[in-house]
């Protein structure tokens, strides 16, 4: 598995051996193993699906508080996402963003520490993203930050080109980062 590190403590890009001939491809997907000799040594407790009918579908900024914050391994088994994170830990990367493109062509993941606020927008339409967590959902713990926050500053028009996203009402009533308090730290990798 080739590591790509990033700027931000904790956060990586993986890609996996890719094993592709006429009849199609093999990969591991997860290897406990593997992934602890990467440095990322997680109980994973929970596995996620989501499908998004349409390009342009947006979810997120999503993430859970402490002591419910979730480290995440994140990737796409069909079609593709812009895939990007904000660090909410307090420190030089705070309110940062860090973006990938995920697809199922690429067969990138990414690692995403506890502390970060996670989005994506599909790409193609008929779009499955797949994430395993180390923290079960918890309702009362879960937060977000509105996607087009003027303060996280992220061009999200790199790929709408002007188009509004289709967003849930829950991801159009997130709160803004200027009145967040982040309970999170570069320890919380």
């Amino acid at each position: 598995m080739l590591v790509h590190k990033t700027d931000f403590p904790g956060l990586l890009i993986l890609e996996p051996r890719v094993f592709q001939d006429d009849r199609g491809f093999f990969l591991e997907s997860y290897n406990r193993d593997k992934f602890r000799q990467l440095g990322i040594d997680r109980d994973f407790v929970q596995d996620n699906h989501a499908y998004s009918r349409e390009e342009g579908v947006l979810r997120g900024f999503h993430f859970q508080l402490p002591p419910y914050a979730q480290a995440k391994c994140v990737w796409v088994t069909r079609g593709a996402v812009l895939d990007v994170v904000v660090d909410l830990r307090k420190g030089p990367t705070y309110g940062k963003c860090q973006h990938a493109v995920l697809s199922a062509v690429n067969f990138k993941r990414m690692f995403i520490p506890r502390g970060f606020g996670h989005a994506y927008v599909t790409l193609l339409p008929d779009t499955e993203f797949q994430y395993k967590v180390d923290a079960p959902y918890m309702p009362d713990y879960d937060c977000g930050l509105v996607w087009n926050d003027p303060d996280i500053g992220f061009d999200w028009n790199i790929v709408l080109d002007g188009r509004e996203p289709i967003l849930s009402d829950k991801d159009r009533a997130l709160g803004s980062f200027a009145t967040f308090e982040s309970p999170f730290t570069h320890e919380d990798i």
